[in-house]
């Protein structure tokens, strides 16, 4: 497994990492005893990083997480969580007090005394440019209830904020073969600026794997069901927000372009993001156990090369840029 600088964290992470809400919910159900046979399979693999967010389950990715690094003292596991989706949506709930309340609650579902990495989740355009959240993150890192903090983002926009405040050390944003803005101007911001850059998405929620067909159903508990339309949260977190039909005719042509070089569709997808420059680590989740090690397994895939990123940006420019480019 290869590894990258996480941002201004300064920490060494495994390029694939583990993206944990699938162990909490929204994905259909996952028992504990398989979210930590996930998890075996992902540390087993290389995987150094888990994502997750006090919202997953209602705080339940956390606690499997707490839980696995309470049996597992010694491996290595530097966890980002989230916080600020557990109230609406709203700047003045971005608060010193809810910020307090909700690190506690996410040291007591992790069972640790300092969180790694906390992220701003998807928060109000709003709220990025607000002084006083950057001194309350700066005072909880003072006083040792989190050691860095970083930013999950809906748009580029929201990056490039972020980006510019001195002490975000990383930022989270959707990326991927169907979602391509953030090569224009994100990523050469972070690295310039140092950040760490931890896509999510990094399947289109499954598209990329070549798998589905426009008759493939989805559990009514699965995201990939009842917020299709965006409903519930905002669309681009659901098959990063491109129309499901033509996602899947769009990944039978990648598909393609990945059986020239001998791999997985989802394999091939994987490997291409985590060797994009600026890119730290990538965050697919995995609702089992060969689905965590066929994942990782991206992060040993020799370099793709400049033929292979130019026929990536050919089909984005083909099938999703005219739809989505300018909404993210």
């Amino acid at each position: 497994m290869k590894t990258a600088q996480l941002g201004r964290t300064g920490a060494t992470v495994s390029t694939l990492g583990l993206g944990t809400w699938q162990l909490g919910a929204d994905w259909g159900d996952v028992s504990e005893k398989d979210a930590h046979a996930v998890l075996d399979a992902a540390v087993e693999s290389g995987v150094t990083i888990f994502d997750t967010a006090d919202v997953y389950g209602d705080g339940r990715s956390e606690s499997i997480i707490g839980s696995y690094l309470r049996e597992h003292p010694d491996a290595g596991i530097f966890v980002a969580t989230k916080m600020g989706r557990r109230l609406p949506q709203e700047p003045e709930n971005y608060s010193t007090e809810n910020f307090r309340a909700w690190n506690e609650r996410s040291l007591r579902n992790l069972g640790v005394d300092t969180l790694d990495l906390v992220q701003l989740h998807c928060p109000p355009t709003a709220v990025y440019s607000i002084d006083r959240v950057y001194d309350d993150l700066d005072q909880l890192v003072a006083e040792g209830k989190i050691r860095h903090y970083g930013v999950s983002v809906e748009t580029s926009a929201q990056a490039l904020t972020a980006i510019a405040r001195p002490n975000v050390a990383t930022v989270q944003i959707v990326l991927n073969a169907f979602r391509l803005k953030p090569l224009d101007e994100v990523l050469p911001a972070a690295q310039a600026a140092g950040v760490g850059i931890i896509a999510r998405v990094p399947l289109a929620s499954g598209l990329l794997s070549g798998r589905y067909t426009s008759d493939t159903v989805f559990a009514a508990n699965d995201h990939r069901t009842y917020n299709r339309d965006g409903s519930k949260f905002d669309i681009g977190e659901t098959f990063a927000g491109v129309d499901f039909e033509t996602g899947v005719e769009a990944a039978r042509e990648f598909s393609a372009l990945a059986a020239e070089h001998d791999l997985a569709p989802a394999t091939a997808a994987l490997a291409w993001l985590a060797q994009l420059p600026g890119v730290s680590t990538v965050i697919p989740g995995a609702r089992t156990p060969e689905q965590a090690r066929d994942n990782a397994a991206a992060g040993d895939v020799a370099d793709l090369g400049a033929e292979f990123h130019a026929r990536v940006v050919d089909l984005y420019d083909r099938y999703f840029r005219a739809a989505v480019h300018e909404r993210w």
